[in-house]
């Protein structure tokens, strides 16, 4: 079967000159999504725009309350909110990281929005935290409520939110950014919708995943001490799954701010804002020094919400206490909320931080870039060129030739190995789409650039994970290293590296493999250390070496996890891929990009499904090679 597959692939390509159709869908069937879906965001925006305008300006009331409190000044109904002092809000923080885990975690509070308001990052992490404050609620009770009733009934789980959840997570920002844009305006409201859009698939799947795992002791136990439905739901099964549902929180709060930046391009403003524009004037300094805020806020906000999901509840001895005994440190960080913002009245340095206490390393950061460039260029510019010389544009010319039909012959048969005929069925409509809607070489380009970032970002990241799970030490030197990556803006990667190697396939790459590589180390050092130490012992006990045991037990058995990083890794790749388009590249990407600058919806909405459905192919063949796997090892 694979040599027929393979047959049929290089037949078209070798007679390309005699037969055209099989190697180029020919212009005139290409069908017209984009049209199509202009013409339905047209009537979408005729027929609905008093309804999205009603939900926009409900949306923007918290919104803008919380603006005024933190950041900025306004006026509800005509009375002027006042703003909370910034010593108060560092000291709240304090105190919620103090009653969360203690001193440890008070003091890097302490350090994380010492670091915001020394370094004059203090208005732009204000707007963001408010537009985070407000979209995680709305985020996690949506996620919560659809992923009970997704857990309730597996055909709606299995029908619907399985695939819509898959867009969600496939589909790039941009494109969902132009909808955004036509029916919300361009406002903060549309930033925390598309930011909400983005975040919440991880609370979905997280409440399914929590709920099917609570025991069936505890539920059988709900229902012999007669609650009903209702409340064995929400008194008996939420509860218990309270740690998995936090983990659920806590990855909304990190893609929240993960499309901080994307998010200011229609209207958030913030820190994403900052960086932005530090981008466009390739300003490294202030690029980074913005960015830089982004990873401290997010480090605090990942470890509060970790602290709070593993807190235990209520001591018993305090359930008849009253209020003040209860909470004090809630007590006290409204008090010196209060005094503080009273405070700040008279004195102006507690509602404004004074730029005579402020810190920069602006100048370091492009003094650096600079003695970089005096100093490698040769080598920087010959890398640059024997990279693009030998090894992308090669790669490049052989994707963009590979005929339509053979890519639809040989991923529908791998479809159809690994999943059964459905998910060749499932395969083949999403290659078919690429084709048909004229987009095939743009997705052949994506195609490569999104293959070679992943391919590289896994031969760098696999070696690490595998040392750092033989070495506690080594785990701890790339523990830290990790979550910076993690944490860091994905533009905050292009910004140094423009710097380094000009606009073009070098720098995207480069960009890429940073952003990517993290899944690949993570997914491969879990898999390894989750082996178990009974199968370890036995291998020694058989007389295996280390190199033995290794290759022999420990790499199968860590196979499934090791693959779902790989998945990870092509998803994180495909996500960067429209953030390259800003330098340089030509792929859908640039697609969706031009569609945002010129609002077109039809043919953003058609790149982005079109970016979407190379994840989704990718996830269902390593999620079948993956199953496989599981099932040969037991």
């Amino acid at each position: 079967m694979w040599c027929v597959a393979l047959l049929l692939t290089l037949a078209p390509h070798l007679m390309r000159a005699d037969i055209g159709w099989p190697v180029v869908w020919p212009e005139g069937w290409i069908i017209p999504f984009a049209d199509w879906m202009s013409a339905l965001m047209a009537w979408l925006k005729s027929h609905l725009s008093g309804m999205t305008r009603a939900v926009a300006a409900v949306l923007d009331m918290p919104l803008q309350i919380a603006f005024g409190l933190l950041a900025k000044p306004v006026k509800l109904w005509g009375v002027p909110l006042p703003t909370l002092s910034w010593l108060g809000v560092v000291a709240t923080a304090i105190l919620a990281g103090h009653a969360a885990g203690g001193l440890r975690l008070a003091a890097l509070m302490a350090v994380c929005f010492g670091y915001i308001a020394l370094f004059g990052q203090w208005q732009g992490a204000m707007l963001t935290l408010a537009l985070i404050l407000i979209a995680v609620p709305l985020c996690v009770l949506a996620g919560l409520l659809l992923g009970i009733a997704a857990w309730r009934l597996p055909m709606l789980e299995k029908l619907v939110v399985t695939p819509a959840l898959d867009l969600m997570q496939t589909i790039p920002t941009f494109a969902y950014l132009i909808p955004m844009l036509i029916l919300f305006g361009n406002s903060p409201v549309s930033a925390m919708i598309a930011t909400a859009i983005f975040a919440t698939p991880p609370m979905v799947r997280a409440t399914m995943v929590a709920l099917s795992r609570v025991p069936s002791e505890i539920a059988d136990f709900a229902v012999m001490a007669g609650c009903t439905p209702r409340q064995k739901l929400w008194r008996v099964l939420v509860p218990t799954a309270r740690p998995m549902l936090m983990v659920g929180v806590n990855q909304v709060i990190m893609l929240a701010l993960n499309m901080v930046i994307i998010s200011s391009m229609i209207g958030a403003g913030g820190l994403g804002y900052d960086v932005l524009l530090a981008l466009r004037a390739l300003k490294i300094g202030q690029g980074m020094e913005a960015g830089f805020a982004i990873v401290v806020l997010a480090i605090a906000l990942d470890r509060l919400s970790q602290a709070f999901a593993y807190r235990g509840g209520q001591p018993a001895h305090q359930e008849g206490r009253g209020f003040i005994a209860r909470h004090p440190h809630l007590v006290l960080a409204l008090s010196l909320l209060i005094v503080t913002t009273l405070a700040s009245l008279a004195l102006p340095a507690l509602a404004k931080i004074p730029a005579g206490w402020t810190l920069s390393t602006a100048p370091l950061w492009k003094e650096a870039v600079d003695w970089v460039t005096v100093h490698f260029f040769d080598t920087i510019e010959a890398f640059r060129v024997g990279l693009l010389v030998y090894v992308l544009n090669p790669t490049r010319a052989f994707c963009e030739a590979i005929p339509w039909l053979g890519a639809l012959v040989l991923l529908t048969l791998a479809g159809y190995r690994l999943g059964g005929w459905r998910l060749a069925v499932l395969i083949g409509m999403l290659v078919l789409f690429c084709a048909a809607s004229g987009l095939w070489q743009k997705t052949m380009s994506t195609v490569y650039l999104c293959g070679v970032s992943a391919v590289l970002a896994m031969l760098i990241g696999m070696p690490i994970g595998i040392w750092a799970s033989r070495s506690d030490r080594v785990f701890r030197l790339v523990e830290p290293v990790v979550d910076t990556l993690q944490t860091l803006p994905s533009f905050c990667f292009i910004i140094p590296i423009v710097m380094l190697f000009r606009v073009g396939d070098v720098t995207a790459l480069i960009a890429t493999v940073s952003f990517a590589v993290v899944p690949a180390i993570r997914y491969t050092n879990h898999g390894l250390r989750q082996v178990p130490p009974t199968l370890l012992e036995a291998a020694k006990t058989a007389g295996c070496t280390r190199w033995q045991s290794f290759r022999l037990v420990q790499l199968p058995m860590a196979l499934p996890e090791i693959m779902l990083g790989i998945n990870q890794t092509i998803l994180l790749s495909l996500s960067m891929i429209i953030i390259c388009a800003m330098i340089g590249t030509r792929d859908l990407g640039q697609e969706v990009f031009i569609a945002l600058a010129k609002a077109d919806a039809g043919r953003g909405v058609v790149a982005g499904l079109a970016i979407a459905f190379i994840g989704i192919v990718a996830d269902r063949l390593i999620g079948g090679a993956s199953a496989k796997a599981r099932k040969r090892l037991g």
